[in-house]
């Protein structure tokens, strides 16, 4: 999340808000509290039929597979996704799935 700080982006640590063993829906509600896009390794956060995208402000999940190595290559994709798309109103009611080889769009 560095990489976001250092692009210019808020952040907001969720961790610094939640226990971090919190659920997923503790978690979701809180990114809704706080009027955030959630930005997630959690692969939960990916499903729609649990969290239908059009109910959230807007969710990044990033699609690691068990290969945390490609963390920087999936968040300087984002990076310039982000600068491209910079109002939130954007991302409200999306899904972005962060891939190494491109972001998909649902919702």
């Amino acid at each position: 999340m560095e990489a976001l700080r250092n692009a210019g982006h808020e952040v907001l640590r969720l961790k610094d808000h939640l226990p971090t063993d919190s659920p997923d829906p503790v978690v979701i509600a809180k990114a809704q509290e706080l009027n955030a896009l959630l930005i997630s390794l959690n692969g939960d956060f990916s499903d729609i039929v649990t969290y239908p995208p059009e109910k959230y402000r807007g969710i990044i999940a990033h699609q690691i597979r068990n290969h945390p190595e490609v963390i920087p290559e999936l968040m300087a994709k984002l990076i310039d996704f982000l600068s491209l798309h910079a109002e939130m109103d954007y991302y409200s009611g999306k899904l972005l799935l962060v891939e190494p080889h491109r972001i998909r769009i649902r919702g």
